[in-house]
């Protein structure tokens, strides 16, 4: 049996694996979608927004300066306030239809994640 460090007083919880630190642990992050995939997915939370709806487009590989230009195109179509947040277009309101259709457009594969 091998002997592995689950808690270090400097690092804190450890991964099993990789006996990374979790915070830097690359074996058990899930993996982004990228570039060569192509699909973008498209989900709706209302969690932690006092009960108001957001739509957020995840996974599109762009650099930040047209992400950002995307995101202003969308929030355009929409018609309603957004921002970008660590690659994450969030778009204020309910709004997967619109979005999904303008992506589409655009040459990038959608998925629709959750309800």
């Amino acid at each position: 049996m091998v002997d592995r460090v689950v808690y270090s007083t400097e690092q804190g919880k450890m991964c099993p694996e990789c006996q990374q630190a979790v915070a830097r642990c690359r074996c058990r992050r899930p993996q982004a979608v990228t570039a060569a995939t192509g699909v973008v997915s498209l989900s709706r939370e209302t969690k932690g927004r006092q009960g108001k709806c957001v739509t957020l487009v995840r996974g599109v590989a762009l650099e930040a300066d047209a992400l950002a230009q995307l995101a202003k195109t969308l929030r355009t179509l929409c018609g309603s306030g957004g921002t970008v947040k660590d690659g994450v277009i969030e778009l204020q309101g309910e709004h997967r239809d619109r979005v999904s259709e303008a992506l589409t457009r655009q040459g990038w594969v959608v998925r629709r994640v959750g309800g």
